[in-house]
C-alpha cells in the first residue's frame, strides 16, 4: 500500500529503512514512525515515541499511525493464525519490493 500510495501523491520513499526499522525513508516524519512502529511492538516507550510523532506530524497523524500499527498487528495475527500463504501472484507482482527489501530470505507458507 505504502508504495501504492507514494506513486499516487508522486512522495519519494525508501522502504528500505522500514523493512530494516531505522533510517530515514523519506517521508515527513518518517523517522519518528518507524521509532513509534518498533516500541510499539516492543511494548516500552511508547509515550515518547507517540508524542515525538504528534511533535513532528500532528496529533491526528499521531492516532492515524497509531491505528495502522494495530491494524496490521491484527491482520498479521489472523493471517498467522489460519496459516494463510503468500499467493504465487502475490509474490510476482510484488517480486520487485520484496527483492528490494529483502524479503525472499524468508520461508514462505
Amino acid at each position: 500500500m505504502l508504495s501504492w500510495s507514494s506513486q499516487e501523491t508522486e512522495q519519494r520513499i525508501n522502504l528500505l529503512p522500514i523493512a530494516e526499522g531505522s533510517g530515514d525513508p523519506l517521508l515527513p516524519g518518517g523517522s519518528e514512525l518507524i521509532d513509534f512502529v518498533n516500541v510499539t511492538l516492543a511494548g516500552n516507550g511508547i509515550s515518547a515515541a507517540r508524542n515525538a510523532v504528534a511533535d513532528t506530524i500532528g496529533p491526528a497523524a499521531a492516532v492515524d499511525a497509531a491505528a495502522v500499527i494495530g491494524n496490521f498487528e491484527m491482520m498479521n495475527r489472523i493471517a498467522d493464525g489460519v496459516g494463510m500463504p503468500v499467493g504465487a501472484g502475490t509474490r510476482t507482482s510484488m517480486a520487485g519490493i520484496i527483492r528490494e527489501l529483502r524479503l525472499d530470505g524468508f520461508p514462505h507458507a
